[in-house]
């Protein structure tokens, strides 16, 4: 019986998953370590490790092929990582590393394609968008990143990729000019304008004030503070310009907001009326905007699909 493996490398926990099918019912084993990155490359390597052997040794199973989602991109004509936030695996040919330690196939994706994976096979699109041929994945969080999904003549999804391994990341198209400079070397990037640190940072910019995202958000339904509505209708109609430029490339049968952002309830209302005015199709838009079925699992199960 095949078994699905997969590994959810993050900034601070690594976590791993085996699956008998692909579906959220078929879970072996889920299990979480440290990813202590701050001790480096081999290090972090060392835990991955650690943490399959755990795997292996609490359920007697031995894996054929594993994937692995990361916080970054696999250079396909490098073959090395890059575009990591756990800087210490840029430039690492991470994928050639685990293949030759674990002595069997892996497949790594960016932690974004493979949330968009997850759904698309196992979570809220194949619920509401069966026949789907197209999905976008959206995660807007601490950053802001994307994924495609289209659907194969066989049926099967897969991530698309791309010839530089970048498919997906809208984080970092200009989307206000002359905005914050962003650590990718632009400024002014979707990343730093409709994250949540970057909402945060507006709303202290206007107020004067520090507030967390979900205080701004309590306080602009109260409807007591200017700035917090400031903030929100800001978020709301550069939200709709950015997703608008993913519709008219892509034209997705469905968009799946995730992060904790994208749990905001107004970017499905009002977010999706703002993007109509900018989606090139006569002011009329039919994208389904989803909200994630399988939570912080989207991760680690993608991975697994990889």
């Amino acid at each position: 019986m095949q078994n699905y493996w997969g590994i959810d490398l993050g900034g601070t926990k690594i976590e791993g998953v085996i699956l008998t099918a692909p579906s959220p019912d078929a879970v072996v084993i889920r299990k979480r370590i440290d990813t202590e990155a701050h001790k480096g490359y081999d290090h972090i390597i060392g835990q991955m490790l650690r943490l399959i052997d755990m795997l292996k040794s609490e359920t007697g199973l031995i894996p054929e092929r594993i994937g692995f989602g990361t916080p970054g991109t696999f250079d396909p004509s490098r073959q090395t990582m890059k575009n990591c936030n756990t800087t210490v695996l840029n430039g690492r040919p991470m994928k050639q590393d685990l293949a030759r330690l674990l002595g069997v196939p892996v497949e790594v994706a960016n932690d974004a394609n493979c949330f968009a994976l997850a759904e698309a096979t196992m979570g809220i699109v194949p619920d509401v968008v069966p026949n789907y041929q197209t999905v976008f994945g959206v995660i807007m969080g601490t950053g802001v990143g994307g994924g495609v999904v289209l659907k194969g003549r066989d049926g099967a999804p897969f991530v698309l990729n791309g010839l530089q391994g970048i498919g997906g990341e809208w984080g970092h198209n200009i989307l206000e000019e002359n905005g914050y400079p962003c650590y990718c070397g632009k400024r002014g990037c979707t990343e730093q304008v409709i994250s949540g640190p970057a909402l945060q940072r507006y709303y202290h910019q206007i107020s004067g004030e520090e507030r967390t995202m979900k205080d701004i958000m309590d306080r602009y339904a109260d409807g007591q503070d200017l700035f917090a509505s400031q903030t929100v209708n800001r978020m709301l109609e550069y939200f709709g310009r950015a997703i608008s430029g993913i519709i008219n490339i892509l034209d997705p049968d469905a968009i799946v907001l995730g992060g904790g952002v994208g749990n905001v309830d107004l970017l499905y209302t009002e977010g999706v009326e703002r993007a109509k005015k900018y989606v090139f199709n006569s002011g009329e838009l039919s994208t389904r905007f989803l909200k994630p079925k399988l939570g912080d699992s989207a991760g680690v199960f993608g991975a697994a699909l990889l």
